[in-house]
């Protein structure tokens, strides 16, 4: 039902973000192409995933909220691009293993921002003193808990879009797993 856009068929609202989104990736993700639908959209979500980028969380503790936001809502596209994403910072092969198969994580810093990321999606926010101390006490900040919501809020409108476009797995994502080693 969404139509593929290509830079020429989209919405003029979206022309700009899509030939941004090339020129970062050197390819138009078919998640793009079919978010072009609405500009609007298309263009909350790459801003407001691009501000989640500059957050004082590190790279792989972004990663880990991210996919645990995409494993939690089935989202298979956002699995695979953040499974490379992971893999391009260097993440282990058994981090990436259990953030897709939605296990515990070995580290424990990035295992509790991972059970903060579930807790506040449970709870609508409303996480308790006792969750937020637990987070607090692996090192993250009060800022950080709330960068934690900027990253649920930019991956929650992700996952839900392209699930409901049913955005497929490009090519360029398409490659296996990893192998543990």
């Amino acid at each position: 039902m969404f139509v593929d856009h290509t830079v020429e068929s989209a919405p003029a609202a979206a022309r700009r973000s899509m030939e941004a989104t090339i020129r970062h990736r050197g390819y138009l993700p078919a998640a793009v192409a079919r978010l072009a639908t609405s500009p609007h959209l298309l263009d909350g979500f790459l801003k407001i995933s691009g501000i989640f980028e500059t957050t004082t969380l590190d790279p792989v503790a972004r990663e880990v909220v991210i996919m645990t936001i995409a494993t939690r809502n089935e989202c298979h596209l956002c699995v695979a691009m953040h499974t490379a994403k992971l893999t391009s910072l260097g993440a282990a092969p058994e981090l990436v293993e259990a953030l897709r198969e939605q296990r515990p994580l070995g580290d424990g810093r990035l295992e509790a921002i991972r059970v903060f990321t579930l807790d506040v999606v449970a709870a609508a926010g409303d996480v308790g003193d006792d969750r937020l101390r637990a987070f607090l006490a692996h090192g993250y900040t009060t800022q950080n808990a709330l960068e934690v919501v900027l990253g649920i809020g930019a991956y929650t409108m992700s996952t839900l879009a392209n699930r409901l476009t049913k955005a497929p797995i490009d090519e360029e994502l398409a490659s296996p797993v990893p192998a543990n080693g």
